[in-house]
């Protein structure tokens, strides 16, 4: 009675599971992707992860990456592989109490022979405080094998402790063969996937949902699902078909994390490197993703002085505009409002000069001793003590100067009190015109540029 009965559990919860979790792999070799952790069969020199596997050494892991990667299935082959007692928790609403049990029963089951536990952790960025103190310990020690899954950077998202403790591995969205191999084993398979259901599915069906699901699994596992249990046994399920399952094409991104992160460093990246189409593609992305259009413009406005400034004066102005524009217009229309100053800024001739003179300038004023304010530059409306030099005396007013209308207000005098070069422009864009002009002042100065 007791065989029939969980015969009987088996296939309820076959009824009920998701096409996703019936076709999750069995084995690592039915595993999809991640050929950078795993290898590939054959491989006479596997990755890390691969050999620890192999010789089930597998010290504590955090898993991160996209959804729908195989986070939480590649937790539970590691388990298998090694022979581990596999328990799953997640980090959001485990207790302290839950954490002491299965720290418990793991010391238990060593002291007995009957091998390691290994505690799966999903979105382990939520750990607390207090789970944290209570597993640190028993994960030095080795009682207990704690792999953790999360979307998040691990690096800024899980506690330092945990980290340092750990080996950290990424996953990759899959690639869209990847996908579409796993939706054509899943359209065949008769026991755990909907082949039993005679379907004619369309190459053209599954190379959508492969490309609009973006490398996750789940979810284009579900897309199938829906198309098969919406579709009569012997039907076909074509690309018209496949496009109402999945009614918009997913964006990963997330608004804190990696996403976000690596989108605008690529789209400032391609504007700095004049590469327009690149940087209005990378800004496509970012506005689909639903990222803040002020967030971009702020960033733009960095960009135009750090890497145009004054090879194109206008470039700042331009950005400033944009900005002020976003402000006050706002998405969608502020999308073109973006494009125009990205495409003008990309274009624009590239020059760091200003951005490198401050640089320089500040590292002297924190690392060197600091220059005196040369005494007839000084402020002369201010009281002195008896016999201290007059401050202000000897400041020759620029403009007075009989020559000033004929060589554009240039003083031999010193305002610095050493001699420095911060400023270097060079020879592009209007930046030539002022390096033209910085060699005259300093002939007028009696000086010259040194070489750059």
């Amino acid at each position: 009675m007791e065989d029939l009965w969980s015969g009987d559990r088996q296939r309820a919860r076959k009824a009920v599971e998701p096409l996703a979790v019936r076709m999750r792999p069995r084995t690592l070799a039915e595993f999809a992707g991640q050929a950078h952790l795993l290898g590939t069969p054959g491989d006479p020199d596997p990755p890390l992860l691969r050999r620890m596997i192999r010789a089930k050494t597998l010290t504590s892991v955090i898993l991160h990456g996209p959804p729908g990667t195989g986070k939480t299935t590649l937790a539970a082959l590691i388990a298998s592989e090694c022979g581990w007692r596999f328990v799953r928790e997640n980090a959001a609403n485990v207790s302290v109490k839950r954490i002491r049990e299965v720290i418990d029963e793991s010391a238990r089951r060593v002291e007995a022979g009957a091998g390691r536990t290994a505690l799966f952790l999903d979105e382990i960025h939520r750990f607390s405080r207090s789970q944290q103190d209570v597993l640190l310990d028993d994960v030095e020690r080795g009682l207990v094998t704690l792999i953790g899954a999360t979307t998040e950077n691990p690096m800024f998202a899980v506690n330092a402790a945990l980290v340092s403790r750990s080996t950290v591995f990424r996953l990759e969205a899959l690639s869209e063969a990847d996908v579409a191999a796993l939706l054509r084993r899943a359209a065949e398979d008769p026991e755990r996937g909907v082949g039993g259901m005679q379907l004619l599915i369309t190459d053209e069906a599954i190379a959508h949902w492969a490309s609009v699901c973006e490398g996750d699994a789940r979810r284009a596992l579900n897309a199938l699902e829906v198309a098969a249990l919406s579709s009569e046994p012997g039907s076909t399920v074509d690309l018209r078909r496949a496009e109402q399952c999945v009614q918009q094409k997913m964006i990963a991104y997330d608004h804190t994390g990696d996403q976000h992160y690596d989108a605008i460093s690529a789209f400032i990246k391609s504007v700095r490197g004049s590469d327009p189409d690149a940087a209005v593609y990378w800004l496509a992305l970012m506005l689909e993703a639903g990222e803040d259009p002020r967030f971009i413009a702020r960033r733009l406005a960095i960009l135009a002085s750090e890497d145009i400034g004054n090879a194109d004066p206008r470039g700042v102005m331009m950005a400033d505009a944009a900005w002020n524009l976003v402000e006050r217009v706002g998405m969608p229309e502020c999308r073109i409002i973006l494009s125009q100053a990205t495409t003008y800024l990309a274009l624009a001739p590239k020059s760091n000069a200003a951005y490198l003179a401050i640089d320089e300038a500040m590292s002297d004023v924190r690392h060197g001793r600091v220059q005196p304010v040369p005494v007839h530059l000084r402020d002369a409306n201010k009281v002195v003590s008896q016999g201290s030099p007059v401050e202000g005396k000897g400041y020759r007013y620029t403009h007075d100067s009989p020559t000033a209308s004929s060589i554009g207000g240039v003083s031999d005098q010193s305002y610095m009190g050493v001699e420095k070069r911060y400023y270097r422009p060079g020879d592009i864009g209007a930046e030539k015109l002022l390096r033209e002009r910085l060699d005259e002042v300093l002939r007028l100065r009696g000086r010259t540029r040194p070489t750059d």
